[in-house]
C-alpha cells in the first residue's frame, strides 16, 4: 500500500470519527431539549386544564365590569354636582394655621373624553 493510499485511509477514519463525535454531542443536546419541551407542554396543559375551570365566570365578571365602567361617568358627574352644590361653612375656632389643600374645584377629564361638558 502506498504513502497516499494510507494517509487517504487515515483521514477517512478521522473524518468518520469527527462525525461520529459531533453526532453525539448534538444528540445529547436535543435530547435535553426534547426533555425540556416535554416539562413545558405539561405545563401548558396544566394552565389550560386550570384556565377551563375559569372561563364560565369570565363572561359574568366581562358583563359586569363592562356595565360598571358605563356607568362610571354618569356617576362621576353626579359626585361632581353634589360636590358643586354643597355648602362649607368655615369654622372660627380652626386656627388659620390649619394646612388647607390647593387644588381648587376638581374637573373631570374622564367626562370629556365620553362628550359630557359640564359647564353647560
Amino acid at each position: 500500500m502506498s504513502s497516499l493510499a494510507l494517509w487517504s485511509v487515515i483521514n477517512i477514519v478521522a473524518l468518520i470519527a469527527g462525525l461520529a463525535i459531533y453526532l453525539f454531542i448534538v444528540s445529547s443536546q436535543l435530547k435535553k431539549v426534547a426533555t425540556n419541551l416535554e416539562e413545558s407542554a405539561d405545563l401548558v396543559w396544566d394552565i389550560k386544564k386550570d384556565a377551563e375551570a375559569i372561563e364560565p365566570g369570565l363572561t359574568s365578571i366581562n358583563s359586569t365590569g363592562r356595565v360598571v365602567a358605563g356607568a362610571l361617568p354618569l356617576l362621576y358627574g353626579m359626585g361632581e354636582g353634589i360636590v358643586v352644590g354643597a355648602t362649607f361653612e368655615h369654622d372660627e375656632h380652626v386656627p388659620e394655621k390649619v394646612a388647607r389643600p390647593a387644588m381648587g374645584t376638581r374637573r373631570s377629564r374622564m367626562m370629556e373624553a365620553v362628550g359630557v361638558s359640564m359647564d353647560d
